[in-house]
């Protein structure tokens, strides 16, 4: 079968040597510097446990000069990790770099990335330096630092917006003062991927020195361009990239690691290069840091997002069923994602419905189907997304609307110094029982979800939490999803109140709910014969 690469592959693809980028995650430094994403030394710590363990090859831990905080976390980072090269960030002056060294003194493998910018606009609006000085600057902070660390990364600071022939001299001599990594970036996110390529094969020509180091390009998402750009500069050479867990870093962001390691991986035969990224720990990652940072990527966000594998067109759901290439060129397994979704809802047809009612259990006959799809489409116009416990529902004959048979009554908590806290409830039953139960958690969504437990007697493995806000300012109310498997099944349930325990409350009893009226509704065991 004819490849549809083949016209464009790489040289080394068609030779079978591929190639190695490096990735470069910066997550924790020009990511974790943007608003809203800040994370304390123990955040930061695990972040970076989790990248050694995807596979980055250096990891940019911070600026140790910033502050007293960023110096304690490069320094933490630096002394835990054994098999990712720890990168601290420097201006090229001396009080920078020093630190820079004092903080990854411990690091298994140490580098210093110092930088200085070199753009016609910075020299005179920032800087207020000439080139000469800006020269003389680069050669001594990177002799500096070549002293004091394992290896020496240079970067231009918009560089894409500098005289090419300056750019060329100002890293050739950081060449000549020990730099091994010249970083090209994209500062602003100015360039296009035709004058990124272009730019990178003509430096590669021009910096004396150039074929005994590695050029890196560092792209900005301003024109959403970030990727693109990142993809260009390793076709013209590049052999760094530097990245972040979902795009994060300044204004737009930067260049979404994620993306740029399906895209190699996906494209292999075209670019001809390879990661030692373990891809399906990208999904895992990007999780872990929205966790961290508490913010969520957008729904439609590329590999990561939620509905990057989902499907919900009836066009769609039947070419997947026909067979998984006609809509998706990549394995949602590859990415740390379980399965392909077929998001159920006002699009969906037929072929998706029967399919999900049998992993559900259900087995209805073409008349039986029939009915439940006109049920089925009636509920979907209301409902953005028809869930598993709906459809269970309507293979049953019951309302999907339904929302007994437990009701809270009363709620309380209280949190204790260091964390830990107590929930308390009060719940009511459709045949008139009452439960009351408390009980004692790490905080106060863990102990209302262990009071509901007792006062219900249902054990829900969480799976899932996620809180959003809905509305803004002090009274905003708070939207919980929870994911929780019971028996073989995994529940969701969703509850939104001014207040985010209440509102995990009434998820969790959504959840309690329906496993509860899905019991109720199973058939009773035949007696045995006596």
């Amino acid at each position: 079968m004819h490849n549809p690469d083949s016209n464009n592959a790489h040289p080394a693809a068609a030779s079978g040597a591929a190639e190695r980028v490096r990735i470069f995650d910066t997550t924790l430094r020009d990511g974790e510097q943007t608003p809203g994403f800040a994370m304390d030394a123990r955040a930061k710590l695990r972040l970076a446990q989790a990248l050694e363990a995807l596979g980055v090859d250096v990891l940019e831990a911070g600026f140790p000069q910033a502050s007293p905080d960023d110096f304690a976390a490069v320094a933490q980072i630096a002394s835990t990790l054994r098999s990712t090269t720890t990168c601290a960030l420097a201006r090229c002056q001396d009080g920078d770099i020093d630190a820079a060294a004092r903080a990854l003194e411990t690091a298994w493998r140490s580098r210093i990335h110092v930088f200085i910018s070199t753009s016609p606009l910075h020299r005179e609006h920032k800087l207020g330096m000439s080139r000469q000085q800006v020269l003389d600057a680069a050669h001594a902070g990177v002799a500096r630092a070549r002293e004091l660390c394992h290896e020496v990364e240079f970067s231009a600071e918009d560089a894409m917006r500098t005289e090419p022939e300056f750019l060329a001299e100002v890293l050739s001599a950081a060449v000549a003062a020990g730099a091994t990594t010249l970083n090209v970036p994209d500062t602003v996110g100015y360039m296009t991927p035709a004058e990124v390529a272009a730019r990178f094969a003509w430096l590669r020509a021009h910096v004396r020195g150039a074929a005994d180091v590695v050029f890196s390009a560092h792209c900005h998402d301003d024109l959403g361009l970030a990727v693109a750009n990142s993809l260009a500069a390793i076709e013209a050479g590049a052999r760094q990239v530097e990245c972040t867990i979902n795009g994060i870093g300044e204004r737009a962001g930067n260049a979404a690691l994620e993306e740029i390691v399906m895209a190699l991986k996906v494209r292999a035969a075209r670019f001809g290069v390879d990661t030692r990224i373990d891809s399906r720990k990208l999904h895992p990652t990007s999780r872990l840091l929205c966790q961290l940072t508490g913010q969520n990527v957008q729904r439609n966000k590329a590999i990561v997002g939620d509905n990057a594998f989902a499907h919900e067109s009836g066009i769609h759901q039947h070419g997947m069923l026909r067979h998984r290439d006609t809509y998706e060129i990549m394995r949602p397994q590859d990415v740390g994602i379980a399965d392909t979704r077929l998001v159920l809802g006002k699009h969906s047809g037929r072929a998706a419905l029967r399919q999900r009612l049998a992993v559900l259990g259900h087995a209805p006959d073409a008349a039986a189907l029939e009915a439940i799809f006109a049920r089925f489409k009636t509920l979907a116009d209301r409902k953005r997304e028809v869930l598993d416990e709906d459809l269970d529902a309507l293979a049953l004959g019951h309302d999907p609307d339904a929302q007994g048979p437990w009701h809270l009554v009363q709620l309380g908590t209280s949190t204790q110094l260091g964390g830990s806290a107590t929930a308390s409830v009060r719940l009511a039953h459709d045949d008139g029982r009452q439960a009351s139960e408390a009980a004692l958690g790490d905080g106060p969504v863990d102990a209302v979800l262990r009071a509901i437990e007792r006062a219900t007697g249902s054990t829900l493995d969480l799976a899932e939490f996620q809180v959003r806000a809905v509305g803004a300012g002090g009274d905003a109310q708070g939207q919980a999803h929870l994911l929780a498997r019971h028996g073989q099944r995994e529940w969701r349930g969703h509850g939104v109140s001014t207040d985010i325990v209440e509102a995990t409350a009434q998820a969790a009893l959504a959840i309690v709910n329906r496993i509860a009226r899905q019991q109720a509704a199973a058939p009773a065991p035949l007696a045995a014969n006596q």
